[in-house]
């Protein structure tokens, strides 16, 4: 499976992606919607977006009852995106009807993808706040196991637990990992981080960095760096 690095675009409207994805004359990275600017800009930016050529991992996670996340990726589906997600802990009826609402007429859709825990959440939020007593580890792998069986393509996860999910789950099992960081940058809100480099030697498919490189001095340059440390090309 090929490796690659998914840029975070965060920003708040149409006009800054713009001006941000402008900057990337000879590359055409894979970029992530995430709620700030779908909720700002709808629908039409991630047409846009695909119409200049980039792949899109649309990030909504969608949790809800199984009939109402069924048509809402029904919708989505329209969107032409490449990959979309879910929260695990939706159950795995949940995660099956998006599978079925995801599936257009002629059997196509985009990946999509489970996100097991956040990588903001701690093991010491996990049972203080959310009342869970397994260890992380356990949690995520079984979460990325319920999402295999609902016949999803892979989950969202640290990338400290992306090479126990391949053992549980199989190395086609893709592993969409944030929490990446560059060894001298700020973790931000992040609690369970690596760099680029130590998130391709533990297993990571796709790393997803926002800030690092949306908030560097020369974001092109930047984004070359993560690959390049990421893929080991």
């Amino acid at each position: 499976m090929a490796k690659d690095v998914i840029i975070a675009c965060d920003f708040d409207s149409a006009e800054k992606t713009y001006n941000f994805l402008d900057l990337f004359e000879n590359e055409r990275p894979f970029v992530k919607i995430g709620m700030e600017l779908f909720y700002a800009e709808g629908p039409q930016i991630a047409k846009e977006i695909k119409k200049r050529g980039h792949k899109i991992f649309l990030d909504l996670k969608l949790h809800d009852i199984p009939n109402t996340v069924k048509k809402a990726m029904a919708v989505l589906s329209k969107l032409d995106v490449d990959m979309v997600n879910v929260h695990a802990a939706g159950t795995a009826n949940m995660m099956k009807a998006a599978v079925e609402g995801l599936t257009r007429a002629d059997g196509t859709r985009p990946l999509i993808v489970a996100v097991t825990q956040l990588t903001s959440t701690d093991e010491e939020s996990l049972k203080e706040e959310l009342l869970i007593d397994k260890p992380m580890e356990e949690v995520v792998m079984y979460y990325a196991d319920n999402a295999r069986k609902a016949g999803l393509d892979g989950v969202v996860c640290s990338p400290l637990e992306a090479a126990a999910v391949h053992a549980k789950c199989g190395e086609n099992f893709i592993t969409v990992t944030p929490g990446v960081r560059f060894e001298e940058g700020d973790r931000g809100d992040q609690k369970r981080v690596t760099t680029p480099a130590e998130a391709r030697r533990i297993g990571s498919d796709y790393i997803v960095m926002g800030r690092p490189i949306t908030a560097a001095a020369d974001p092109v340059a930047t984004y070359i760096r993560a690959k390049k440390e990421f893929t080991g090309e």
